[in-house]
């Protein structure tokens, strides 16, 4: 699996297939393993904050989720993807593969009635995949007495894979802080959350191939999304386009 960086961010070149065996590979294991769906907004909110680029580089897999990502790939490194790697629909790859392997699943973020929804998908769809606990997200910092109770749990419910729910970037600290701690692979994928539970609607696959998804999504949450959207793809456009005037052959 090749990786390449983009504005300070180093992706993998892989597909949906690829990256769940990798990660159910790790998760068998009980191998610590990070794993992060990064869009747009993500890589800029890490490329404008040194501390977080140095996180999330520390991931072992960042998959290029939106589609602007996946473009900028192809051109400036020539990496061919056919496709970008939605967290969401990775997150049904990799419970899959669980459903199969018996694996034990944890869900950690989000809130208690968006995990019980998906709680309910999971059994009804993956029977095999174990949901062995939840953890609802405190929406602030755990103590460090808490989070060594955290890991504990999760640990000891012999865990194969932890779903991160806790929106970019907190998700991504959450998964990097704990490489090394977790004896599973960590997989932040934000709103597969509350897409496969229902609490919010996905974008028609129309809209997803043409890399619109922020606009169905600022068109429903206008309040919150506006200014997120707005100024990260500005400056995504922005340093894809300086990118490719001054060095269209690397963007590191």
């Amino acid at each position: 699996m090749k990786k390449h960086s983009l504005f300070g961010i180093v992706y993998a070149a892989t597909d949906y297939e690829e990256a769940a065996e990798s990660i159910v590979q790790a998760a068998r294991q009980h191998h610590t393993y990070g794993v992060s769906a990064l869009a747009v907004h993500g890589l800029i909110t890490a490329y404008n904050d040194p501390g977080l680029r140095s996180l999330v580089n520390q991931i072992d897999l960042v998959v290029p989720d939106g589609q602007p990502i996946r473009w900028a790939l192809n051109m400036f490194h020539r990496t061919g993807l056919k496709d970008r790697v939605y967290g969401p629909k990775l997150t049904l790859h990799v419970l899959e593969k669980a459903d199969r392997l018996g694996l034990n699943v944890f869900l950690y973020g989000s809130t208690q009635q968006t995990c019980s929804r998906f709680v309910e998908f999971i059994r009804k769809n993956y029977p095999g995949a174990n949901v062995v606990g939840v953890h609802v997200d405190r929406f602030r910092e755990a103590t460090p007495e808490e989070d060594t109770e955290d890991i504990d749990r999760i640990n000891s419910l012999d865990t194969h894979i932890v779903l991160v729910g806790r929106g970019c970037p907190r998700q991504e600290r959450w998964v990097a802080n704990h490489l090394g701690k977790v004896k599973a692979a960590m997989l932040a994928v934000g709103a597969a959350f509350d897409f496969h539970a229902g609490t919010v609607k996905q974008a028609p696959p129309w809209i997803q191939r043409a890399g619109l998804e922020w606009l169905f999504r600022m068109i429903q949450e206008p309040r919150r999304l506006w200014k997120r959207y707005l100024l990260t793809n500005s400056q995504f456009i922005f340093l894809f386009f300086r990118q490719l005037i001054f060095n269209p052959r690397n963007s590191s």
